[in-house]
């Protein structure tokens, strides 16, 4: 849901948007937009039968500044990539004719999901106000921020091979491993940690939900050594349920809705730490 209405919002404020759905196990973000039966997927393309991810993507009438590449998943091993399928997709999608790509990873800590959500450059995540869902968010920005760090490191020279058969519980834990591995491990990890800066949407917010964000925030950084910034709170909002039964997202169905507004809002955030983030490229 939120992913579907910042691609619609970002598009129409001028920006060529490529909404990808890399939820593995269970895309559904064309159901989103009405496109019941795309007539291709990311199926199609990890399997050659389109050639480009590009020859993927489907237009979406709402706006002809959004195009969407619906996911993958109707099999086994479709939801199941293999790493070289995985990093020809990545490859590909940093080829993508767009100002802006939107990628839905869905939910997990595979090596998939997070390989797909370390990608990018900007790490928007999103939780609920339940506790569970909060310590799930914990989790991820913790076992990302690892992954990250190991990447750095992985691809570089046999010695590091042996990190990869230990199971690191903390970053902490990593700094101090590839610190012993290489004379400037610590260093570069530290460094490498230092450009890890997450996001959070808080959604579906009641009158009475509280979330101790500042505790939160505390926590990733103290632990994780990350600053994980707010980009906004969307509203428990029965327009969005509606907006979902009639396969358009919310922003299109009930741009008055306190969900749409609040999304407006998040995605005005969005364009200022884009622009933040190629000032600084």
């Amino acid at each position: 849901m939120v992913a579907s209405n910042l691609a619609l919002l970002l598009a129409r404020r001028g920006h060529q948007v490529t909404l990808v759905d890399l939820d593995t196990g269970g895309a559904n973000l064309h159901i989103l937009f009405g496109l019941l039966h795309p007539p291709a997927t990311l199926t199609d393309f990890l399997d050659r039968r389109c050639p480009t991810i590009q020859a993927v993507a489907q237009p979406i009438p709402l706006c002809t500044s959004l195009s969407l590449i619906p996911g993958t998943g109707e099999t086994l091993a479709s939801a199941n990539l293999q790493h070289a399928k995985k990093k020809r997709l990545i490859q590909h999608l940093r080829k993508l004719a767009a100002d802006v790509i939107v990628v839905d990873v869905g939910a997990g800590t595979h090596y998939h999901t997070l390989d797909f959500f370390l990608s990018a450059d900007l790490y928007l995540t999103v939780a609920t106000p339940d506790p569970t869902s909060v310590l799930d968010l914990y989790r991820f920005i913790k076992l990302a921020a690892i992954r990250k760090v190991l990447s750095a490191f992985l691809a570089r020279d046999p010695v590091s091979e042996a990190l990869t058969t230990k199971d690191f519980h903390s970053v902490e834990e990593v700094l101090e491993a590839v610190g012993a591995t290489y004379e400037t491990g610590r260093h570069r990890a530290e460094a490498t940690l230092a450009t890890f800066k997450p996001f959070m949407i808080l959604n579906r917010m009641g009158k009475g939900s509280k979330v101790n964000t500042l505790h939160l925030q505390q926590m990733v950084k103290h632990y994780i050594g990350a600053e994980l910034q707010i980009l906004g709170q969307i509203p428990d909002d029965e327009a969005v349920e509606q907006s979902i039964h009639h396969y358009l997202p919310v922003v299109e169905y009930a741009p008055q809705a306190q969900a749409s507004l609040s999304l407006q809002h998040i995605v005005a955030n969005i364009e200022r730490e884009l622009a933040m983030f190629c000032r600084s490229s």
